[in-house]
């Protein structure tokens, strides 16, 4: 296990401004190095960078009271819980979401959070969380955090925007073509006894028009997917993106719903795509098209989509994201929830999902190591990329052969003076390497010095946590 170089009492491994309280002391830790060779770095997906392989590096975990603590809600993946405790921190694992009042009156005790869409990271919750370092969201949306409220605190948030891109893509295929052949209905029949062969207002998707809204990872891929079955693909976005294979883009949302058999939504939950999909949209769509909504439940006027299919403007809708979802599994899909939810389920050709884009076992797994690595290099080094709502700062590892040395993870509010006041306190040793950068009203240092004795870590913790911009100060060594 790891060795621990003692911080005395008084000097706590990191440092809390006005936002957070101070936690107890803490010890540092060196643990051992990571593979030496460069084939088996590669392999085992390493941590470290690929000059740490050649020369291996520290690993910089702080430890509160011992060692870390981490919370993990929403029965987030076993491969995840692994790789955190395989770090020598203390996971919590719990399969469900907790409430707000259920945070609040736990989430004190955790240093981070990883949760998936149903947990709501709100300013309550982040007031009462005292010790919180980072959250991460195992999934693509960060919407159920508060984000800017975190990045005051000197939180930042992790997401995994990749990972489940080629399962959503996948539902979405099975969806066009599940649509296109009345599946559904035919199956429900079938399981009430009734057989109904019939061809009527049945198609093959070759030859079909997909318009594709939002053309990300997600959309670029089933573009990919479609154009193999022989669709012709349109997209539409907001900023010019070069297409794959044979899509085209065109200029305006209009276009593209006036010439799709099937759209398809992928955008992120926003003010400007909130409703974004009502009684003009619908009207401008092809007379017997379908609608897909695999993006966030906000951005469809579900009423005005039951007018659409009751009126035959659209043939079927598969919907797997909902204005409002229940917190849990179970019989909870009802008009308490959503006002229209018995209306949409009694339509014939509607195909509704629990939220389940993502929810395959190679997601899953994905998200989970993504998410997990990204939580562990910011908690051992102090790197910040990928984060959503902080500047994305990084420094290269400290070796291993290089003693004394102490990194320095500073976040501060966005003010002039800032750097010059650190760089005073570091001024009698030397920096060996340093980056900043900040994001809107929040800045992050990230220095490396070396000679640093555990005299000096008080000293230098102490300084800078009395500087006016300090929000949150961790010493890693």
């Amino acid at each position: 296990m790891s060795n621990y170089l003692p911080v005395p009492a008084a000097t706590n491994g990191y440092t809390n401004g006005t936002n957070h309280q101070s936690p107890p002391s803490i010890a540092v830790s060196i643990s051992p190095t990571t593979p030496s060779t460069l084939h088996g770095v590669f392999r085992q997906k390493s941590l470290s960078s690929f000059t740490s392989a050649i020369r291996p590096s520290k690993v910089l975990h702080p430890v509160a009271s011992g060692e870390l603590r981490l919370l993990l809600l929403e029965n987030i993946s076993q491969g995840a819980v692994k790789i955190l405790k395989d770090q020598g921190f203390q996971v919590d694992w719990f399969p469900k979401a907790w409430t707000e009042d259920e945070l609040i009156q736990k989430i004190g005790q955790y240093h981070a959070i990883g949760i998936r869409s149903k947990t709501k990271i709100t300013e309550k919750v982040l007031k009462a969380a005292t010790k919180l370092l980072t959250i991460g969201c195992f999934c693509i949306g960060t919407n159920q955090v508060d984000l800017l409220t975190a990045a005051k605190a000197g939180i930042p948030v992790f997401n995994s925007p990749f990972s489940n891109s080629r399962s959503v893509a996948e539902l979405v295929i099975a969806e066009i073509i599940s649509l296109s052949r009345q599946l559904t209905d035919r199956t429900q029949e079938m399981r009430q006894g009734v057989w109904n062969k019939v061809s009527k207002g049945c198609w093959e998707v070759r030859g079909k028009t997909l318009g594709i809204v939002g053309y990300g990872h997600i959309g670029s891929q089933l573009s990919v997917l479609a154009e193999a079955f022989g669709m012709r693909v349109l997209f539409y976005d907001v900023i010019n993106i070069m297409p794959l294979g044979s899509a085209r883009q065109v200029e305006s949302l209009d276009k593209l719903l006036e010439n799709s058999d099937f759209v398809t939504l992928h955008v992120p939950e926003l003010p400007e795509t909130t409703g974004m999909m009502g009684v003009k949209q619908f009207e401008k769509m092809r007379k017997g098209s379908y609608l897909i909504n695999n993006a966030r439940g906000k951005v469809v006027d579900i009423p005005a989509l039951i007018d659409a299919l009751k009126s035959g403007q659209l043939a079927g809708a598969a919907i797997d994201v909902f204005p409002s979802e229940p917190g849990a599994n179970g019989p909870h899909f009802n008009d308490q929830l959503n006002s229209w939810a018995t209306e949409l389920r009694s339509l014939p050709n509607i195909i509704m999902t629990p939220h389940i884009g993502g929810s395959t076992e190679e997601a899953q797994e994905a998200i989970g190591q993504e998410v997990a690595q990204a939580l562990t290099r910011y908690l051992d080094y102090g790197s910040t990329v990928g984060a959503v709502n902080f500047p994305e700062v990084d420094l290269r590892a400290i070796a291993a052969d290089e003693k004394h040395f102490v990194r320095v993870c500073h976040v501060h509010a966005n003010q002039p003076g800032v750097l010059r006041q650190v760089n005073e306190i570091l001024a009698s040793h030397n920096v060996e390497k340093q980056f900043s950068d900040s994001k809107g009203e929040i800045a992050y240092l990230m220095a490396d010095i070396a000679d640093v004795s555990e005299e000096d870590i008080e000293s230098i913790r102490d300084r800078i946590n009395r500087t006016r911009a300090n929000i949150i100060t961790r010493l890693l060594a």
